[in-house]
């Protein structure tokens, strides 16, 4: 009787066409990675996930199917679906940790994100936070231990490390930043495309032996695979993204596109300094895949990205001082700046699933930028007192003039970058252990002329450097030296950097009494040579070994403790073998820091609601320490391993509903980290921001649940505000003010797919899987955050001033946000 039936269902399927319905998505487990070889089965017929973790099961229409969904060491899941005869639908399950099997699973679920110490965050949640910047990382600079002084700007210093001691990777490929960016508003855009984005994985230190060779921390992306047709579009006062993707009909190929358009207009605008501003932020990228088996396939990450910057001056006024010494400074400019930068990069990898045990990859990428610098820009300064008598009618004029000048700078600078890759890693499991190796090459060429010089007159005379030597007796004596650019680089450099890296790591499991323990211990290898035009060539190696540690005690609270800590090294890339002069010293050695970092993960319920508290505290010895300065956003190195430093401080995370079926986060950060210079003494680094606090918050109307505020705010502590050229850091320490900034984005949803069913509204809408409009305002508080100084010299009184550069004031910004 049931084959009778049978035999009718498939006859009724022939005859009525499309009486058969699809089922598919991507199979994850809690720390959404995808779940391969997990088993997909009805009453009738069954499948398996391929090393995507995709899937694909056929059920029939108009029937109520129970769907399971099982993998060892997972709990299993069961679904029951009723679709419509050819409809299409898109599931994607998250197999959470099966307590009572767990002893065969190397790490898994949430315990993978608690035992390496990685903080995960959710894309959906990056798409929505508001911030002038709004991003990965703009979401990053909430995270305790992560700082930011440049709202512009997607760069970001962890634990008192700068810009370049931070390891980012795109679906396992080493994404890379331009050279000659100087300050964020010239940046555009971040790599990476918040619409493609299925991971986002963060570790602020300590991280395992498989990551690559720096000393600050790993922001670790993965772009999703799609499972059927989708788009999305943004528009915004600052520009536009949108992205489409689709799978074909065999679900073989998938592919994603991402476009995006941005506009600081709004922002450099509303600044202080009247300019006229035409800036082209724009990239493309696509992720492609093709699965050629269960075990096999290859994808596909190209990137174009080209941002071109004019930039026109008029006219800055900027008062400082108290009201009892206001000081007021006028700069009138001629000239303009026009710098462009294009990258391109693309990347192939191959996935190979030889069993069940052993999995592999091959990847292989190329990244080329080219940058050029050109400005010639002309300011004439007054510096004086303003009127500050309350009811003048001149309240707020420079009365009193005590010092003119000027300034020229001029620039021709270019870059051509070109870097290759060549990877293979592997991971073995074998029953509660896992290996995990891998074989890295890298070429790397480089080709820079820089050409600079900057010129300063005060009252009709010419400055000269102040460099050893060089005596200005007049007007007793008569100055006969000829003149000399103030500040002055000439170079042309020719390098190419070779490296081979190798890793290797052992995972563990096991049980201590009652307590689960992990055990993870892994050995980096980094070799690189240098060469180059007039350069000798020079070879170094540095060996890395790691460990971490985890211990989750059976207690009645969930609790979890780790410790990891290891040798990191930071083998010199270009620009921290550049000098100040210009030149390469090609014997610039890999600085190395010694890290320590112990943490607790206490899991609770408070009013019914989970949250989180994540507390770490951490300790740093750094040696063969490159000093450098630190202006906006450009880093300049010393070139030279003359110094050593100390980092240490205290991280805590407190996240959960704060309002219900909302996640919010509070972080609170302790940081001090101060270098010795050629033995000098011990004074603070330029990224030695001791404390810092921030807040992300969601929340909604109650009675108008539709209606969302998002808001994040960032507390920081003053910098160091960097020394003037020629100035000796140890006798010139001053600090800018305290930074701190409120962002805030209200948001009406009309359509809203996370619904289990959708509302009743016009036809219109039903087109929508998403769709919301709203309104930022950036800087509620109005706040003049400054992230440099310009130093100004008073001829008269031999008084060198240092003149706040501010960031933006508050802004509003419209939005509208939707996906098909």
């Amino acid at each position: 009787m049931k084959n009778f039936f049978l035999w009718l269902f498939f006859l009724y399927g022939f005859i009525s066409l499309g009486q058969e319905a699809q089922l598919q998505g991507v199979i994850l487990d809690e720390n959404n990675v995808p779940v391969v070889g997990a088993n997909i089965s009805t009453p009738t017929n069954g499948t398996q996930s391929n090393i995507n973790g995709f899937y694909t099961l056929t059920l029939p229409a108009n029937k109520i199917t129970t769907v399971k969904f099982s993998y060892l060491g997972l709990a299993p899941m069961q679904v029951q679906f009723k679709l419509k005869a050819g409809e299409t639908k898109e599931f994607n399950p998250v197999l959470k940790t099966d307590v009572e099997q767990i002893g065969s699973v190397v790490i898994t679920g949430v315990s993978r994100n608690k035992v390496e110490g990685i903080t995960s965050i959710e894309p959906e949640t990056i798409r929505r936070i508001p911030g002038a910047n709004a991003g990965v990382e703009n979401l990053l600079k909430t995270l305790p231990g992560v700082s930011s002084n440049n709202e512009l700007s997607t760069q970001y210093a962890v634990r008192g490390g700068n810009y370049d001691e931070n390891l980012v990777y795109v679906n396992g490929i080493e994404v890379y930043r331009p050279f000659l960016i100087r300050s964020g508003q010239q940046e555009g855009l971040s790599f990476v495309n918040t619409d493609l984005v299925r991971n986002v994985n963060f570790s602020a230190g300590g991280f395992q032996a498989k990551y690559g060779d720096k000393l600050s921390s790993v922001l670790d992306i993965t772009y999703r695979r799609p499972t059927n047709f989708g788009a999305s579009l943004d528009l915004s006062m600052l520009g536009a993204s949108a992205s489409v993707e689709g799978i074909t009909k065999n679900k073989k190929l998938t592919a994603i596109l991402g476009l995006r358009y941005r506009n600081n207009s709004l922002f450099v605008n509303s600044k202080e300094t009247e300019v006229d501003f035409n800036p082209i932020f724009a990239d493309a990228q696509t992720y492609l895949t093709y699965q050629f088996s269960k075990k096999f396939s290859l994808s596909f990450l190209g990137n174009i990205s080209l941002n071109e910057y004019r930039y026109e001056p008029k006219f800055k006024e900027t008062k400082f001082g108290t009201i009892q010494e206001a000081q007021a400074l006028q700069v009138f400019y001629e000239g303009q700046e026009e710098d462009r930068y294009i990258t391109y990069s693309a990347a192939l990898k191959a996935d190979y699933q030889l069993n069940a045990n052993f999995e592999t990859s091959f990847i292989g990428s190329i990244y080329n930028t080219q940058e050029q610098e050109y400005f010639d820009i002309l300011a004439e300064y007054r510096l004086g007192q303003p009127n500050t008598n309350i009811g003048s009618d001149d309240l707020g004029e420079v009365e009193f003039t005590e010092g003119v000048g000027g300034q020229l700078t001029h620039a021709r600078n270019d870059l051509d970058a070109l870097i290759v890759n060549f990877q293979h890693k592997g991971k073995i499991t074998i029953e509660n252990s896992e290996i995990s190796y891998g074989l890295k090459y890298t070429h790397e060429n480089i080709r820079d002329r820089i050409q600079e010089y900057e010129i300063i007159d005060s009252a009709g005379y010419s400055i000269r450097p102040p460099l050893e030597g060089f005596e200005n007796n007049q007007p007793y004596e008569a100055f006969e030296a000829p003149l000399a650019p103030y500040y002055s680089i000439r170079a042309y450099n020719e390098t190419q950097i070779n490296r081979i890296q190798a890793f290797a790591q052992y995972s563990y499991k096991t049980k201590i009494k009652e307590a689960d323990f992990w055990l993870n211990a892994g050995l980096r290898s980094h070799y690189w040579q240098v060469e180059g035009k007039a350069i000798d060539k020079q070879a170094y190696n540095v060996i890395s070994p790691r460990a971490q540690i985890a211990l989750k005690p059976n207690w009645e609270k969930d609790m979890l403790f780790r410790l990891s800590g290891g040798f990191y090294y930071q083998p010199p890339f270009y620009r921290e073998l550049r000098s100040e002069t210009g030149a390469v010293n090609p014997k610039v050695k890999a600085q190395q820091a010694i890290h320590i970092v112990a943490g607790n993960d206490y899991s609770f319920k408070l009013g019914k609601r989970p949250f989180k508290l994540i507390t770490e505290a951490y300790y740093k010895n750094l040696n063969d320490v490159n000093p450098y300065t630190l202006e906006n956003v450009r880093i300049r190195y010393a070139a030279q391993n003359n110094a050593k430093a100390y980092a240490y401080g205290a991280d805590l995370r407190l996240n959960g509903e704060f309002v219900l079926g909302t996640e919010s986060w509070v972080s609170v950060g302790y940081l001090k980290t101060e270098e010795n210079i050629e033995n000098r003494g011990y004074i603070s680094r330029p990224t030695d921001q001791r404390l810092k606090f921030a807040i992300l918050f969601q929340d909604y109307v109650p009675n108008i649940p539709k209606l969302k505020l998002y808001l994040n705010m960032v507390y920081n502590t003053g910098l160091p505000g960097g020394v003037p050229n020629y100035a000796d850091p140890y006798v010139y320490q001053v600090r800018l003010d305290n930074y701190h900034r409120v962002d805030a984005g209200f948001s009406y949803v009309l359509v809203d797919s996370s619904k289990k069913e959708k509302e009743e509204g016009p036809n219109w809408l039903k087109s929508f899987k998403d769709l919301s409009i709203g309104f930022e305002i950036f800087n509620i508080f109005d706040r003049q955050n400054s992230i440099t100084n310009t130093y100004v010299r008073d001829v008269y009184s031999k008084r060198l001033y240092s003149v706040p550069n501010y960031l933006t004031p508050r802004v509003f910004n419209l939005r509208m946000s939707m996906r098909f």
